[in-house]
């Protein structure tokens, strides 16, 4: 009986298609990479809930804050916990703007309502994703990217409006300036299908724990 074929290493495959991002990755222990994941969890409405919580804030207050929220509702907040009265300002109170709060909301009244069917978007394709989560006030095109990334695990994705991304391009090939978005998806293609570990690298080669929008999303 053959031997069954290993699968073929992403991070040896991403080095092959560009001698700069090849650089980086010698550089870097792969091992701290993997570890850069964000621990998936499997109820997707708290993971929007905590992409909208960390939107332009420092992880450590973005931890800070949810930890607030937790100890507020007691554990994970459901959607039906934060739509059945004193949600927002229950939010609030735990240290989210009033405008995240309004947007956890949302989408918290867009699940009970049955706009949103969140594990849905599991099976979608990236784009679907996209174009499903931008449809809600707070989310926009950055933060369905993340959620791609760390909560879908989708393997080729790249985030053009994110600002550790764009300066880790910058120390990758030696530039004076970070790239404008749009050049900096272009950049990217030639790193697919694994542009999500690319990614996971520059942001490592810019010394940051998590993505860096480069704007507060909102509707």
């Amino acid at each position: 009986m053959a031997a069954r074929a290993s699968a073929p290493d992403p991070h040896a495959a991403l080095a092959a298609s560009d001698p700069a991002i090849a650089r980086l990755i010698a550089e870097i222990d792969a091992g701290s990479i993997e570890t850069r994941l964000r621990g998936r969890d499997a109820d997707r409405f708290v993971a929007l809930a905590r992409i909208v919580t960390g939107q332009q804030v420092s992880t450590a207050a973005a931890r800070t804050i949810w930890g607030r929220v937790l100890d507020a509702f007691g554990g994970p907040p459901t959607p039906e916990a934060i739509t059945a009265g004193g949600g927002e300002e229950t939010l609030r109170t735990a240290g989210l703007s009033g405008r995240k709060a309004s947007y956890i909301v949302g989408i918290a009244e867009a699940i009970v309502s049955g706009e949103l069917r969140p594990h849905e978007l599991d099976d979608a394709s990236d784009e679907e994703v996209i174009e499903t989560l931008i449809a809600l006030r707070g989310l926009g095109r950055w933060s369905a990217e993340m959620f791609l990334i760390f909560d879908l695990g989708r393997p080729d994705v790249f985030s053009g409006g994110d600002l550790g991304l764009r300066h880790g391009i910058r120390i990758a090939f030696g530039l004076d300036e970070p790239p404008t978005p749009e050049e900096a998806v272009a950049i990217a293609e030639r790193w697919a299908p694994h542009r999500s570990l690319a990614s996971l690298y520059l942001w490592q080669a810019v010394g940051i724990g998590l993505p860096v929008a480069v704007a507060e999303e909102g509707g």
